[in-house]
């Protein structure tokens, strides 16, 4: 069965106020505190209990989850190839506000300086990459003026798409379109620019949109050919690098792709 639409995701956190915090200020709205249903949290096969903090950001969700039993912190030294990476990328019409106010709040470059704007080869978007306060990456990301008419407004906007690293592009653009994603346009990103914005040397990177029936938000497949990301050892669903991607789906489960990142498919 397809995986049909992305409903939202999901984030793990051992301090659930200070990213509350973190996320309203730069642009989330906070909604509901609710308990974590008990064959939900046997699903992700933990043991506990929980609960989640429901964030909105204009038409797309984002559920901060805490857990009884804490997992691990993110790793340290993690970087943007490697495969336990994965980012969400937040739309807005002013990358370099947003970072400042982001920053402000509590954020760490991933990006080296400020934000940068790439050739029109790979997009002609401006981004800047960035850690919340538990580790997690995030990419605000400005399309050219009428580039994506998906995206119209002002301020931060909504979640365009989440990214992952990937250890073998083939293998997960296979596992992903067996799920009933399309394959959009691969780009090859590499460049000054592209090093400003992943904040690693060298970088070469295949950039895989792969779009589910109803978008946004759609998944991108990163592939570094240089350099070459490190692998890990399995997440649990508690662990605070175990974001969850959450997918309308037709049946109830929890998913590994290729390399090891969730995914909550749900009725």
């Amino acid at each position: 069965m397809s995986w049909t639409r992305i409903a939202g995701f999901r984030i793990v956190t051992s301090d659930p106020e200070r990213l509350t915090a973190f996320y309203a200020a730069i642009g989330f709205v906070i909604g509901d505190e609710r308990v974590i249903a008990a064959d939900e949290t046997r699903l992700l096969g933990l043991d506990g209990g929980g609960w989640r903090r429901i964030m909105t950001l204009g038409p797309s969700r984002l559920d901060l989850d805490c857990f009884e039993v804490p997992g691990t912190s993110y790793p340290a030294g993690a970087n943007a190839a490697d495969p336990i990476f994965q980012h969400l990328a937040l739309v807005t019409d002013d990358a370099a506000a947003a970072w400042a106010r982001a920053k402000a709040a509590g954020a760490t470059p991933i990006s080296r300086e400020r934000p940068v704007t790439l050739p029109a080869s790979s997009g002609g978007v401006t981004a800047v990459k960035f850690r919340d306060p538990d580790g997690h990456p995030l990419e605000f990301l400005q399309f050219p003026p009428g580039k994506n008419p998906d995206w119209t407004g002002r301020g931060v906007l909504g979640i365009d798409h989440s990214a992952i690293a990937v250890a073998d592009a083939g293998a997960s653009r296979r596992f992903f379109a067996d799920a009933g994603l399309i394959e959009g346009k691969v780009t090859l990103n590499e460049g000054a620019e592209q090093v400003a914005l992943d904040g690693l040397d060298g970088v070469r990177v295949d950039v895989v949109p792969m779009q589910p029936a109803s978008k946004p938000p759609h998944l991108e497949l990163l592939g570094y050919c240089h350099p070459r990301g490190r692998p890990h050892p399995p997440l649990r669903a508690n662990d605070v690098s175990a974001t969850r991607i959450v997918w309308e789906a037709g049946r109830d489960a929890l998913v590994r792709d290729p390399d090891g990142h969730l995914h909550q498919l749900t009725r």
